[in-house]
């Protein structure tokens, strides 16, 4: 939950005296005020009375073998974000601010060519020795060279990062605007020099890892379960933006082999909250006792926060995807309002925007500022970049989709793919049209079945291959597929990490995030206008031509998302009242003592 993802985020703005002048300050902000003054005490959206205690057992799906979450190699364990700390922590009710963990204070100039961080003189390890300057330098030396390529990435900006007093750190930036460089080195997660010492970074281990966070690894089982412990006496627990949070002695994860035996373990009472993906089972799966008994509750707990891009992702390193017009007719089969009404229970909305649900999405068409922007790029992008605004192939939702398949079959005529007895082949090659979807969850294929069904009407033909969690995250890692469901997420202010979605240089490094092998010269500089955008205005209208640009590309298809968080616990928990921008805070709530006694209780009642 702590883990460094999906969700990352950009631009920032200091507060500064003079011009050239640096000051300290307890936090950063993205373009503005910051929310929280310094002395405060605790974040809005917790409750900072929190009771301490109790266990939750959470779940995973597939396996293990790996205590090292940072490289490429292994499948990392659920949870390792719990060990470590970060120099300063994100709150979730703005769109992009910092706030001091292991930073003490931070100071940066006005031109924002450097920035410092102090670290607290308490911060501690588990084993008691103090975290240094050391320990920062060599996690960022460790990560962005032995790291997954995301940090090289993220961090491609720092020249260096240098000692400049007693607990501070200095990075020194390269020359040129990369405005957020401050606080994504904010979210720098910070490893203890001395325990790696004698130990390969880049090598997968089992070998409980140290930390100096709320939780340590208290026991395993290789592949099936860990459980962490909370640390009775760390370091950072009163600290402002960590009161009111991790609250629970004990965090279990148990591994099951697939969501569906998932979701029966839950409903048996093996493990105690879900966080539920699929709307099916959300209509349909927990029409059980404990449900019907109020032993389980469901929520629907609405948040603000981009939904970001998930879709089928096509991989253009294939030949076959390489012409846009191919991916255009693919897309024309895919039905989203027949899948909705039938598959998925009327709850999604479809996605249309590469940064959906927030005021950075493209809609209509550019007009002002953007249009400026886009005109210097007119020739090098689509013309319906400036004359349409993009949404995905529609229908009634009846299933009869002979209108949108129409449409495809001249796309592929026209990209020189023909009709030869039942197949589609290349006219040139003769070589049929054909392609797999890889995926990792059996779930999945109740919704690409019926999209094959339909691309067979065009003579293409798809396969589906369900693969377990390892081979799925190796071939991903190396690029080995067709089709797989992917996409990317999104903050409500983007930057570097646009880089390894879509930058040109992340496509052929083994790991990289770029699973659609973009390489677009136009796209890399719309990237780069996101990052150096000076205040919110510019990031808003940068994001929306990238947006646009990356639309019309038709480099996916769009699937859907929905406007709210969906949980499913049993009745021994606390929460607090206020749900932030960012959506649902599980490390903010609790176990209720006196929810839970009251709970076995009922249980106990139920099998006499």
């Amino acid at each position: 939950m702590r883990l460094l993802t999906a969700v990352l985020f950009a631009a920032a703005v200091f507060a500064t005296g003079p011009a050239g002048a640096a000051e300290n300050s307890h936090g950063l902000a993205m373009h503005g005020d910051l929310k929280y003054p310094a002395g405060f005490t605790n974040f809005d959206y917790v409750n900072p009375n929190a009771p301490k205690g109790g266990t939750v057992r959470l779940n995973a799906v597939g396996t293990y073998d790996s205590f090292n979450s940072f490289i490429v190699k292994g499948n990392p364990g659920a949870g390792l974000g719990f060990i470590y700390d970060n120099l300063m922590y994100g709150s979730a009710d703005e769109a992009f601010s910092q706030y001091g963990q292991l930073a003490q204070s931070v100071e940066m100039p006005k031109d924002r060519s450097w920035i410092a961080f102090t670290l607290r003189p308490e911060a501690r390890w588990h084993d008691g020795k103090p975290v240094s300057v050391e320990d920062v330098i060599w996690s960022f030396e460790m990560l962005t060279t032995k790291g997954t390529p995301f940090y090289r990435f993220y961090y491609g900006n720092v020249k260096d990062a240098v000692k400049t007093g007693p607990r501070t750190v200095r990075f020194n930036f390269k020359p040129g605007e990369n405005r957020e460089l401050p606080l994504i080195l904010g979210q720098l997660t910070i490893l203890p020099k001395h325990y790696w010492q004698n130990r390969d970074f880049s090598k997968t281990t089992l070998e409980p890892p140290l930390g100096s966070g709320p939780y340590k690894i208290a026991s395993f089982e290789p592949g099936r379960s860990i459980t962490y412990e909370r640390v009775e006496d760390w370091w950072g627990e009163n600290l402002p933006v960590n009161r009111g949070q991790y609250n629970f002695d004990t965090i279990r994860y148990d591994y099951y082999r697939d969501s569906t035996v998932s979701l029966l373990a839950f409903n048996a009472g093996e493990y105690d909250y879900r966080a539920e993906n699929s709307s099916k089972a959300w209509a349909t799966a927990y029409k059980t006792p404990n449900v019907e008994n109020g032993f389980i509750k469901k929520a629907e707990i609405k948040h603000n926060r981009s939904s970001g891009m998930q879709a089928f992702i096509f991989n253009t390193r294939r030949e076959i995807f390489k012409d846009h017009r191919v991916r255009q007719a693919l897309a024309y089969a895919f039905d989203f309002e027949w899948s909705n009404k039938n598959l998925f229970y009327g709850q999604y909305a479809r996605t249309r925007s590469y940064f959906d649900n927030s005021e950075l999405a493209a809609t209509g068409v550019p007009k002002g500022d953007e249009e400026k922007l886009l005109e210097a790029y007119r020739g090098r992008i689509p013309d319906e970049v400036f004359s349409q605004e993009y949404n995905p192939p529609k229908s009634d939702g009846s299933g009869n989709i002979r209108r949108n398949l129409r449409k495809a079959i001249k796309l592929l005529n026209d990209a020189g793919w023909v009709v030869k007895g039942s197949r589609r082949v290349n006219e040139k090659t003769g070589k049929a049209l054909e392609f797999e979807v890889l995926l990792v969850s059996p779930l999945f294929e109740r919704i690409v079945l019926p999209f094959a069904k339909n691309l067979e009407k065009l003579g293409v033909k798809l396969n589906v291959r369900t693969v377990d969690p390892s081979q799925y995250r190796r071939r991903l890692d190396t690029f080995d597929f067709d089709v797989i469901v992917g996409g990317a997420g999104q903050s409500l202010s983007p930057g570097n990490e646009q880089r390894s979605y879509w930058g040109s240089k992340s496509a052929d490094i083994e790991g990289g995030r770029n699973f659609i092998g973009i390489k677009d010269p136009v796209i890399d500089e719309l990237i780069e206008k996101v990052i150096a955008a000076p205040n919110r205005k510019a990031l808003v209208t940068s994001v929306r031509a990238l947006d646009r640009v990356l639309q019309w590309g038709h480099w996916l298809i769009p699937h859907w998302h929905a406007k709210y968080d969906r949980v499913a616990y049993w009745d021994k928990f606390g929460r607090p009242k206020i749900t932030p921008v960012q959506g649902n805070q599980f490390l903010a709530w609790w176990v209720d003592a006196k929810k839970e006694a009251a709970l076995k209780s009922k249980l106990a009642s139920a099998k006499q």
